[in-house]
């Protein structure tokens, strides 16, 4: 029986995205910096007003799924999209990348999502999501077979907005828990943290095992703006914490220790689109190759590093080679 070393669970999007003014976000209505579900009406509106950009296949717990594969690590994803042309253009994306994804499009309803990205100068993103029928992932789409051969199964907080949907989550969930293999789990989004706030401070509490999430949605999860007491409140909850905070680098929390992780050397900021999802695929790919945790946090912000210096989510340029003098010093280390 195969294993991967990380099957992903989450909403199969095409990203489009383009660069505008600051005022663009106030003109149009956008939440600044936040992740906001859209209807069809919105998103016909948003479209028509963007400035020409480039569209891609997206969906975050697909981008960290794209990472693991460049890395050379072995991936799956389920996923829902309608048998039309983004519904194509997401499956091509994906399978060309190496991750393997065979949940059968839909014949009926909504549309392949589409995630409407807009880049302001200060390469900062606002995002404005239309699910469709990524918002219809039934637990009948889950694949239990392929959920149990995950070393670690991912599950993107953005998914969790369909009641529906998270039916079928807790459902890859517990059969990846069946096989004795790990959880993760990502925060997504500060808006997604105060929608599911006692879900997830029980999921946290019981059922997760690797915890992703930024600063700003740490503190809408344990109710402080204060680093250390956020820190300090999901310590010992999860076997590993991910914690990260741009600029600053990040934090890796066990029960029993606090590893630092300084953020890799960016020559421009030019979009933060992805950077959370590439940071989890490089910790994944790390933890799930038996690699010490400090090294997998620095694999981490290697790949974060590299998807921010450019437009898009997912990766420009091979991760297995980009992190290849970094596993090479480190196995040339002295063993203690």
């Amino acid at each position: 029986m195969k294993q991967y070393d990380v099957v992903g669970i989450g909403n199969a999007i095409v990203d489009v995205i383009s660069t505008e003014h600051e005022d663009f976000i106030e003109e149009l209505g956008l939440a600044r910096g936040a992740m906001t579900l859209i209807d069809t009406e919105r998103a016909v509106e948003l479209y028509a007003a963007m400035g020409p950009g480039s569209e891609t296949s997206g969906g975050s717990a697909a981008n960290t799924m794209a990472g693991v594969a460049s890395f050379g690590g072995t991936a799956g994803f389920i996923g829902k999209v309608r048998n039309d042309q983004l519904g194509e253009v997401f499956r091509h994306d994906i399978r060309a990348l190496g991750v393997d994804f065979d949940v059968d499009g839909a014949d009926e309803g909504p549309s392949t999502a589409r995630c409407l990205i807009v880049v302001t100068p200060d390469a900062a993103r606002t995002m404005s999501t239309y699910l469709g029928i990524a918002g219809h992932l039934h637990p009948e789409d889950i694949d239990t077979e392929l959920a149990s051969m995950a070393k670690v199964l991912y599950c993107e907080g953005y998914i969790w907005d369909v009641d529906i949907t998270k039916e079928a989550i807790r459902k890859a969930i517990e059969a990846t828990k069946a096989a004795g293999n790990k959880i993760s789990f990502t925060l997504s989004d500060a808006f997604c943290v105060q929608r599911h706030h006692d879900e997830w401070l029980d999921l946290v509490d019981g059922t997760i095992d690797i915890l992703f999430g930024n600063q700003t949605e740490l503190a809408a999860l344990t109710g402080t703006d204060d680093w250390d007491a956020c820190v300090a409140a999901v310590q010992g909850k999860v076997e590993v914490a991910c914690l990260t905070r741009s600029a600053e680098g990040s934090l890796i929390v066990t029960a029993d220790e606090r590893i630092f992780v300084p953020a890799a050397p960016v020559e421009k900021v030019v979009d933060t689109t992805g950077a959370g999802d590439l940071y989890a695929a490089g910790f994944l790919y790390g933890y799930t190759h038996g690699l010490d945790l400090a090294t997998c946090g620095e694999l981490a912000s290697l790949a974060a590093a590299e998807v921010i210096g450019h437009l898009g989510a997912r990766p420009l340029v091979n991760l297995a080679e980009l992190a290849a003098p970094v596993l090479e010093s480190r196995s040339s280390e002295p063993q203690v």
